[in-house]
């Protein structure tokens, strides 16, 4: 699984723009689907018919990742823009952006040329730039438009001694939740079941608005990656969750207040089978469930998420025995779901 997860954090696939990463799944999947659709909003939607029949599942992971948007050119042939998703300023100052194949760094005016409140304070986005090497509005046009989407820069690294077990990468939130789907959807599941890659999640949920009409399923899983703050300085009590403590099984977060005999079912198998889990420690966040639990009348939503550090970053952290306790409990509650609903 790490492997497809280095493949599809390595993909372009800024919200409203995934097409790469909805042509490289689409075409994992083809080999086991039974039915394939896509949505003019570019959800990729793929059913697997199950050993029973009696409830359809819905698993849901979204395509999109945080990026930047070009929103003016300068006369000298900088870039200004602003982020599609949520982005920490912070962290963006000296990072390489791609715009397809154009590279780029963001820049701030130098240091020494700062004064007061402006050489101490976190900058406003308008502060920032893109240089793309060129010398005019006229060059800069013509490499990358007004509206282009830049993508932090690929490329990512297993470390930790002995044995590596910390992955760093952009895009792993939710890239992370696509390779788990993806392999999953390589074996025939026990239920029938609905493989749901979303696009727009990181601007509002909306692909899977529209996704879960689509579908209609009895119920849904979230597999997604949340964020971590277990790091020196923070408070335990604001830490919401931590990177090596197992998957996260979340009771509630800004948009959804999960279903609770869905998530005991998911504590239960977690417990009965020794997979670490724990639950995020603060109410904080938001997925695709939101907009799931609210539709058709209402449907049945859990979530499971691996741990991050550093989110929506040119460099999120997390920990491979946490994906492979959300793969294995993602496995687990689809067999275990089917065997509850069924006669």
């Amino acid at each position: 699984m790490i492997e497809t997860l280095e493949t599809l954090c390595a993909l372009p696939g800024v919200s409203g723009c995934e097409d790469a990463v909805r042509s490289w799944l689409m075409e994992r999947a083809v080999p086991f689907a039974d039915k394939i659709e896509t949505d003019p909003m570019g959800n990729l939607m793929v059913f697997r018919a199950g050993r029973r029949h009696e409830k359809t599942l819905m698993l849901c992971a979204h395509m999109d990742e945080v990026g930047v948007i070009v929103t003016g050119i300068t006369a000298d042939g900088y870039l200004k823009f602003d982020f599609v998703g949520g982005i920490d300023r912070r962290v963006v100052i000296g990072k390489n952006v791609y715009f397809g194949v154009v590279p780029g760094i963001i820049g701030i005016k130098a240091y020494h040329l700062s004064k007061g409140d402006g050489a101490k304070n976190v900058p406003s986005v308008s502060d920032l730039y893109i240089d793309i090497g060129a010398k005019s509005r006229e060059e800069a046009a013509a490499l990358v438009p007004l509206g282009a989407v830049g993508t932090f820069a690929a490329g990512s690294t297993r470390y930790g001694a002995p044995s590596r077990e910390y992955f760093m990468s952009k895009a792993i939130d939710d890239r992370l939740g696509c390779a788990v789907l993806v392999k999953l959807l390589e074996q025939k599941p026990p239920c029938d079941t609905w493989f749901v890659f979303t696009v727009q999640e990181e601007v509002g949920t909306r692909g899977a608005a529209t996704a879960v009409y689509r579908v209609r399923p009895d119920a849904a899983l979230v597999v997604e990656g949340t964020t971590a703050a277990d790091l020196p300085g923070v408070p335990a009590h604001k830490t919401i969750c931590k990177v090596g403590g197992g998957a996260v099984l979340p009771f509630m977060d800004r948009g959804t207040l999960y279903d609770r005999n869905l998530r005991e079912l998911l504590i239960a198998l977690a417990n009965r089978h020794g997979i670490p889990w724990q639950t995020k420690e603060m109410i904080a966040g938001g997925t695709d469930a939101s907009v799931i639990q609210r539709s058709l009348g209402g449907i049945p939503v859990a979530g499971v998420a691996a741990p991050l550090r550093n989110i929506h970053s040119p460099a999120g952290v997390g920990c491979i025995a946490d994906f492979e306790a959300v793969y294995r409990l993602t496995e687990l509650f689809m067999e275990e779901y089917t065997l509850e609903n069924g006669h």
